[in-house]
C-alpha cells in the first residue's frame, strides 16, 4: 500500500463528494457539496490540487477545464484513516475503540444484530 499524507477534513469532504460523482470539473465538484458543508469555488479547487498533489486524485485537462477522479477507493482511506486514529489515541490496540464505539454511538438493535453476526464468523473462523 502505497503511503500518503493524511486527508484534511475539507480535503475528506472534496473527496467523499468526487467518489460519489466520479469525473468531474471543480464546478461539478462545488456544485455537489451538500449545503451544510458548502465552500467557496476557490477552496474546492485548492482542495482538489492537494488531493492531487496528494495522490488521492488524477487530472486532466479537457481544453481548458481539469477534470478530476479519484485515484483511492474510498476503503482505502477509511482503513489508514482508523489505522491512524487507532495508532495516536489508543496506541494501537483496537478494543477501546470498538468499546466506545458500542457504547457511546447508541447502536441500534439491526447493528447489535450485525455485530454479533461478524463476531461469530470470527469465531468460526479462528476456531477452524
Amino acid at each position: 500500500m502505497e503511503d500518503r499524507p493524511p486527508l484534511s477534513k475539507g480535503e475528506l469532504q472534496v473527496a467523499r463528494v468526487l467518489w460519489d460523482c466520479g469525473e468531474s470539473t471543480v464546478r461539478q465538484i462545488h456544485e455537489s457539496l451538500p449545503a451544510e458543508r458548502a465552500m467557496e469555488f476557490a477552496t474546492v479547487q485548492t482542495y482538489l490540487r492537494r488531493l492531487e498533489q496528494k495522490g488521492y486524485a488524477t487530472a486532466k485537462l479537457v481544453g481548458r477545464t481539469r477534470h478530476y477522479r479519484a485515484r483511492v477507493r474510498p476503503q482505502t482511506v477509511i482503513r489508514q484513516t482508523v489505522g491512524e486514529l487507532v495508532d495516536q489515541l489508543f496506541d494501537g490496540d483496537a478494543m477501546p475503540l470498538v468499546r466506545h464505539l458500542v457504547e457511546d454511538r447508541s447502536l441500534s438493535s439491526a447493528e447489535i444484530s450485525q455485530l454479533r453476526q461478524m463476531v461469530d464468523e470470527l469465531d468460526q473462523g479462528t476456531s477452524e
